[in-house]
């Protein structure tokens, strides 16, 4: 597994304690948001799936889409990031902050 050194887990963790940005878990259908950092690791587990997050892409400056949500309680939840999806648990989504592109009730294009 990678090694992230204090100073980039430092950047990471200055940039999710921005005011506007809230967790990839409450973020709408569809709805485009900015990777603004991740939220810092409380244990080891934590630790690694941080650094998972890191190594499928989530990263500060990426575009995300919540693209669908699994039955009750909306867990797993897809997330495109790039051009790859992903599933990602509430826990592990909520970790990513991320900063909304577009303004609440604004209308969604269709995409080809």
């Amino acid at each position: 597994m990678k090694a992230m050194d204090h100073g980039a887990a430092a950047l990471l963790h200055q940039r999710a304690g921005r005011s506007a940005s809230t967790g990839l878990d409450t973020l709408p259908l569809q709805a485009q948001a900015l990777v603004t950092g991740l939220l810092p690791a409380r244990d080891a587990q934590e630790h690694s799936v941080l650094l998972r997050l890191l190594e499928i892409g989530f990263l500060p400056g990426e575009t995300v889409r919540v693209v669908a949500r699994g039955g009750v309680g909306g867990d797993p939840i897809a997330v495109r990031v790039g051009q790859v999806t992903f599933a990602l648990r509430r826990p592990e989504a909520s970790m990513v902050q991320v900063q909304r592109l577009d303004a609440p009730g604004q209308a969604q294009g269709v995409a080809a």
